[in-house]
């Protein structure tokens, strides 16, 4: 249960952690302020919110939800309320993460460190969750897709000796699930706009490498879930094939589904045929990986 974590860490945390609030309410990540931040304001502080399943259904397992937005927004609907609802649903505790971006005047390496941090901290309160410290994911859709992606392939396994607890448990996520995600810069494919949201509209090209996600999987990146549709023309499917391609030629365990139907953005998709069907297919990868226990 413990591999995530170092034994020193375990003897702070419950003092350091009594600011974050759980069960459907906002938590500031850093009590203390989030590293570069600009203010005190709402916009200047990233949170994140908790959504726990039924004690009887739990499964054990984690998820941080990064809604889409385009590094300009957070579409906190469709992509959050209702994507944690989903998971609570078959014992998957959920964790919407309200990441800093361009709209709140932040870029590189903001949003990242705010799902760096989302990860460690639900990763250090395991046991107040109820949760596997092991079965810690990370989900996204769009750019959110693209936030989660960095995370699986920039992350660091935490520092033995950070005054903050927090700051020595690994935020390497467990698996990724994203979803029609923003994957490569100065594509044909790219979402400019994320681009230009989050690295600037000038940024040289050692840093939009170093962002594109597909550019940056190892044998280390955690198994990954993906869905896309053919008829998404805001972040075309290619994005998603060249990141599964590359997990491939790693030997990473993926997975990828690139359905027929559906715009840009459709979240559940509860009302497109056929891929309706990727939610229950995300659910089953999660059970072929061994990342549920056999309550769900």
């Amino acid at each position: 249960m413990l591999k995530h974590l170092s034994l020193g860490c375990l003897v702070l945390l419950l003092s350091s952690l009594t600011a974050f609030a759980a069960d459907g309410k906002k938590g500031p990540l850093w009590p203390e302020g989030a590293p570069g931040a600009k203010g005190t304001a709402e916009n200047d502080i990233p949170t994140l919110t908790a959504y726990l399943p039924a004690s009887e259904i739990n499964t054990g397992c984690a998820i941080v939800v990064c809604p889409g937005g385009g590094y300009g927004g957070l579409a906190i609907g469709h992509e959050g309320f209702e994507i944690a609802e989903f998971w609570n649903n078959l014992g998957v505790a959920a964790f919407i993460l309200e990441y800093r971006h361009a709209g709140r005047g932040y870029q590189h390496p903001a949003p990242l460190q705010d799902a760096q941090r989302a990860i460690r901290t639900v990763r250090a309160r395991w046991e107040e969750y109820g949760i596997d410290p092991n079965r810690v994911g990370i989900m996204g859709f769009s750019a959110g897709g693209h936030l989660a992606s960095s995370a699986g392939t920039h992350f660091d396994a935490g520092k033995p000796d950070a005054a903050d607890p927090v700051e020595r448990v690994s935020c390497r996520p467990d698996f990724l699930i994203l979803c029609y995600p923003v994957i490569a810069f100065n594509q044909p494919f790219t979402h400019r706009g994320s681009q230009k949201n989050l690295l600037g509209a000038d940024a040289d090209e050692e840093l939009t490498k170093s962002m594109s996600s597909e550019l940056q999987v190892t044998s280390e990146t955690p198994p990954t879930f993906l869905f896309h549709t053919t008829e998404d023309t805001g972040v075309p499917p290619q994005n998603s094939i060249v990141f599964y391609l590359a997990l491939v030629k790693h030997k990473v365990p993926a997975e990828l589904h690139v359905f027929e139907k559906g715009r840009h953005g459709i979240g559940l998709g509860k009302a497109v045929a056929g891929t309706s069907a990727w939610p229950e297919l995300a659910h089953n990868w999660l059970k072929v990986r061994g990342l549920l226990s056999d309550k769900k």
